[in-house]
This record gives structure tokens, sequence and C-alpha cells, in this order.
């Protein structure tokens, strides 16, 4: 399989084109918005922090790289949308579990490896009732177990990210349902993951920020 190869998996997308996905590509939008707004928590709140900056920059990389997929439409935009999204994860697992939970060092690292190493199974496990969704519930186990954990230390910060997750289920449902609503809804409901995933990585970027600057 060669990266310029075309990859047609929305329900918007009718054809080629560069803008054959209109809303699944201006909604990245969302993304770039989210990034300024967690952006300007950053800088008022923990300017000398450079651990949520790096995920701010990573959120900006998110729109960017969905951008990229929903207009080129090929396999190495496709590696532009995952890739942000994945590093997304993996360096917020671990920011959450120093910070929300205490976990030193080398047992941050040990989870965050952890959680590397069993995503595929659970992301297979789970396959046939999610369909391509799957790729995401590793993630969204992830927010509710850090989030329960956190609510013995922080209940408002730790309820904050269990009302994230809450979030997270809802913008999931959405990408799931893109293909079996597209013979009712033409344009698909993607657009609404990219929104709502938006709030939500904003959401986590906001705790994190707060709960670091005490």
């Amino acid at each position: 399989m060669a990266l310029t190869d075309r990859v047609d998996a929305y329900c918007e997308r009718v054809g080629p084109e560069f803008w054959s996905e209109p809303l699944n590509a201006v909604t990245n939008a969302a993304f770039l918005v989210a990034a300024l707004a967690a952006f300007l928590i950053w800088r008022r709140k923990a300017p000398d922090d450079p651990a949520p900056f790096s995920l701010i920059v990573i959120l900006a990389a998110i729109g960017v790289g969905s951008f990229l997929f929903h207009t080129f439409a090929t396999r190495w935009a496709g590696m532009a949308d995952v890739v942000p999204i994945a590093v997304f994860i993996l360096v917020y697992l671990y920011f959450a579990l120093r910070s929300f939970l205490g976990f030193p060092l080398w047992a941050a690292i040990l989870g965050v490896a952890g959680f590397f190493l069993l995503s595929p199974v659970v992301s297979r496990l789970t396959l046939p009732l999610v369909g391509s969704s799957a790729m995401y519930v590793p993630a969204l186990l992830a927010i509710f177990v850090v989030g329960g954990l956190f609510c013995r230390k922080d209940r408002r910060l730790g309820f904050q990210v269990l009302a994230t997750g809450a979030l997270f289920v809802l913008s999931v449902a959405f990408r799931m349902l893109d293909e079996p609503l597209c013979g009712q809804i033409a344009f698909g409901t993607h657009f609404l993951w990219h929104i709502l995933n938006s709030i939500v990585l904003f959401a986590l970027i906001r705790v994190l920020i707060l709960r670091r600057a005490g």
C-alpha cells in the first residue's frame, strides 16, 4: 500500500476532490480554537510550566493533521491525523499519573508503557462492538479510571475529569454513527466528533493546568 493511496472512510466524502468533506474539514478549526483557549488559560495560570504547553502544541497539531486527512484523504494524511492523537494520549496520561495521582517517575513511565502495550488488545476486543472507534476505547477507559482515582485526592477536579469522560462517550458515539446514519444524514455525523472532541481535549488540558498551578 502506497502512502498516496486514497482513503474513503466517511459519509460526507463523495469523491476524491480536496473539498469533498467540507464539514469534516472546516470543523477541525475547533481544535485550533481549543488550543488557543487552553493557551490563554496556561499563560494566565502557569506560564512557566512546559507540561501543559506541550499538550497545547499537540492539540493544535491534531487539528492540522485531521484537516489534512479530511481534505487530501490519503494514507499519509491519515498518519498525520492519528499520530498526534496517539502522542497526546500517551503524553497526557504520563502527566495525569504524575500530577493527579502522585505517581513517581518510574511508576508513571511503567503506567504509560502498560497502557501502550494493552491498548491494541482492548481495541481488538471491542472492535466488534464499536468498529473503527475501538482505537479510542483504551483512552476512554483511562479517563474514567484516572478520574475516579483522582476524585479521592481532589473531588472537584476529579469530577471534571469524569464529566469530560462522559462527553468523550458522546463524542465517540457520533463517530460511530457516521456510517450507519449516512442514508438519513447525507453529510454524516463525524463533524460532531471534531467539535465535541476539541472540547474534551481542552477540558483535559484545563484540569491539568489548574492542578499543576495549585
